[in-house]
């Protein structure tokens, strides 16, 4: 058995505790100086005998040799006295009589102790002080950041904006209320952030980039929970511009988005439901949001700025309820995400707009919406809208997928969901579906086929990328060939079928250019723009054909689809036989280019127009990409260079739309009648 290790001799100042030997002060030569103890490495001085002089290190460091140092308490906090003056400070919020205990109630570490030396922060509790709020972001949502201007008796409204308390902004027909504060008779019912549950935990992260700033006790913060509670529309606008907001949702947007039951969503606006449930004043106030950023701005009696506010306001109001309501997720949460993604997108906050379609695809998927068998025993209004919903979302992660090379989120093969039923919203009732008219086209038979091109894509995409990992040889590239071949003849046949007034009314031949195109008809088209943006008295008809509208998203994304499977089927053939033929490369490509065209020219400017900048982005990646080819290709014929060159002119009024969308002010850059500037 080794034998036992001595003991090592202490020659610490302090000996073992003893009653007999009462312990004995630390000597300044015993022990670190502060800034050695901070920067924990070992205090030396020359003279140890000498207690008035510096160690090295803080003659090297230039700064003073200090013993202030006190070692704290050991053990949990006083919960006792720290309950005791928060007491006192919700009792005396403006800071004047509060009770201070006596330096006697106080733990010896707080009770008799030196001035903080500069690397020792003050333990003293925190004073009553001014309000200090932090700057605030270019977008700012404020239930995820950490404001520490709460007060006891002053809680955030549901837009949080501190400024909204006092001023009000005018609508050109009114005024728009500001949001009010809550009562403190309000807060009472509401249980303290310790006290009550929270289904959405949140941990202030911007708190910690913000040390410097004094907060307010923790109870001045109130709970996710207090939010979630109803509202009135009134704490908004007034409530005949809210309804107005919606009119035009349903007028406009609606026929791209029919993702809420219409009958049933006006008939609860009418009976108040947002007073009583409020998700559903989420819901209204992310409609109005994403509304107000997609209508052109003549359709609203409001100035630019003033649309721009409402927007932000109304989907602040939204998210402040929807982050404290996830669980248990439903329907009306995909909606209101999906209605937030587009506000984003229209807004131009690009990250903050993929984490809102995150969020709704990832909820769509815990709902199961992508299952088939998951819709048993739901009403069809609720499997309605469910299909509605998935389907937009499937839609929007393709065209992210392709137009910015994102993973694909929603793949077509773990998806067992039917299409929609093609039914207008009156015939779809809470206990039954009823006949749709003889000869009477449902507005929702345009998602429908603009899903299934969108599940071609999806098909295209998935090979594209597999191959790309791993690319086919020999007999597995020529099988990948015909399956490709397989989806362009698909692609080509998507639209045969469509009803008649999704078909499109060719008014040229799909071989050939129009030939009234060139300068007159751009200026042209660009008063035309001009008028549908800024002239309120101008004709909304074909703005409000539900059917050319939804032409124009169909056709443009047939095209681009077209386009992806004849790139990749061009890349096989160049992977299979070494070469490829340029001048039948350069005459598919004048093709597409022919084809989209016609399709541009043969719908009015203004159901193009409603389509938004979703459409200009189609359009943008295909002409980049042909004229790309044209610019790169040798024998390329004369025909095809003109073809993308009017496709690139066209391209020019697109881009003047997506500019009239633009609510900020700052990036409404100065655009002529000439269009704006395009660089390929």
């Amino acid at each position: 058995m080794p034998a036992a290790r001595p003991k090592k001799e202490s020659n610490s100042a302090t000996p073992p505790s003893d009653d007999n030997h009462p312990k004995e002060p630390h000597s300044e030569n015993s022990k670190s100086c502060d800034a050695c103890r901070a920067r924990k490495v070992r205090c030396a001085r020359e003279n140890p005998d000498d207690p008035k002089q510096s160690c090295k290190h803080c003659i090297t460091l230039g700064i003073p040799c200090t013993y202030d140092y006190q070692p704290k308490k050991r053990g949990p906090p006083n919960l006792y006295l720290r309950r005791l003056q928060e007491a006192a400070a919700a009792a005396h919020p403006d800071g004047h009589g509060i009770w201070s205990p006596p330096q006697s109630v106080l733990s010896p570490s707080i009770g008799r102790k030196s001035p903080p030396s500069f690397l020792e922060p003050s333990l003293n509790p925190l004073p009553a002080i001014a309000n200090v709020p932090i700057p605030p972001s270019r977008y700012p949502i404020a239930a995820d950041t950490y404001h520490p201007h709460y007060s006891p008796n002053s809680l955030p409204s549901p837009s949080f904006n501190a400024k909204r308390s006092s001023d009000q902004v005018s609508n050109g027909n009114g005024t728009l209320p500001s949001h009010t504060s809550p009562k403190s008779e309000d807060l009472q019912s509401y249980p303290s952030s310790s006290e009550s549950f929270s289904t959405y935990p949140l941990y202030n992260w911007s708190y910690k980039q913000h040390q410097i700033l004094p907060v307010h006790p923790p109870t001045a913060i109130p709970p996710l929970s207090f939010y979630y509670r109803p509202h009135r529309l009134e704490e908004i606008a007034p409530r005949d511009t809210i309804s107005l907001i919606i009119a035009l949702f349903f007028d406009f947007v609606y026929p791209l988005t029919p993702c809420v039951h219409k009958p049933s969503f006006m008939a609860d606006l009418h009976s108040r439901r947002e007073e009583r449930d409020p998700l559903f004043f989420a819901l209204v106030m992310s409609t109005a949001a994403s509304t107000l950023v997609q209508v052109p701005r003549s359709y609203l009696p409001m100035e630019r700025p003033v649309v721009r506010k409402l927007a932000q306001t109304c989907h602040e109001a939204s998210r402040h309820i929807s982050i404290a309501s996830y669980d248990p997720p439903t329907s009306m949460h995909v909606v209101i995400r999906y209605f937030d993604c587009i506000y984003h997108f229209c807004e131009g906050h690009d990250a903050t707009q993929h984490a809102a379609f995150g969020e709704a695809a990832h909820l769509a998927v815990t709902l199961r919406m992508h299952e088939e068998a998951s819709y048993d025993g739901l009403d069809p209004i609720e499997c309605e809208v469910r299909r509605r919903t998935f389907w937009l979302l499937f839609g929007a992660d393709k065209s992210m997928s392709i137009l910015l090379g994102r993973p694909i989120c929603l793949r077509d093969e773990d998806c067992t969901i039917h299409f929609p039923k093609e039914l207008d919203d009156e015939y779809i009732t809470p206990s039954a579906y009823l006949p749709q008219p003889h000869g009477k086209t449902a507005i929702v038979s345009g998602l429908n086929y603009t899903s299934r091109i969108f599940a071609l894509l999806g098909e295209i995409l998935v090979r594209i990328r597999v191959d790309k990992r791993s690319p086919p040889q020999g007999q597995f590239a020529t099988a990948r060939l015909e399956e490709v071949q397989s989806l362009h003849s698909r692609i080509l046949a998507a639209l045969i079928h469509a009803p008649e007034p999704l078909r499109l009314k060719q008014s040229h031949s799909q071989s050939h250019l129009p030939h009234e195109y060139g300068a007159g008809f751009t200026q042209a088209t660009f008063a035309e723009v001009k008028d549908f943006f800024d002239n309120p008295n101008a004709s909304r008809a074909n703005a409000l054909n539900p059917f050319l509208v939804m032409q124009a998203n169909l056709f443009v994304t047939q095209q681009l689809v077209r386009f992806v499977i004849e790139q990749y089927r061009d890349e096989l053939l160049m992977s299979l036989q070494g070469n490829v033929d340029e001048h039948q490369l350069a005459e598919d490509r004048e093709a597409v280019a022919s084809d989209l065209l016609n399709i541009l020219h043969s719908i009015p400017i203004q159901s193009i127009a409603t389509n938004g900048p979703s459409l200009v982005h189609k359009v943008r990646f295909v002409a980049s990409t042909l004229l790309d080819a044209v610019r790169k290709a040798e024998t390329a014929p004369a025909s095809a260079a003109r073809a993308h060159a009017y496709l690139w002119d066209f391209l020019s009024i697109l881009s003047e739309i997506e500019r009239n969308y633009l609510l900020d002010d700052d990036r409404d850059g100065a655009s002529t009648g000439d269009g704006m500037s395009i660089v390929g």
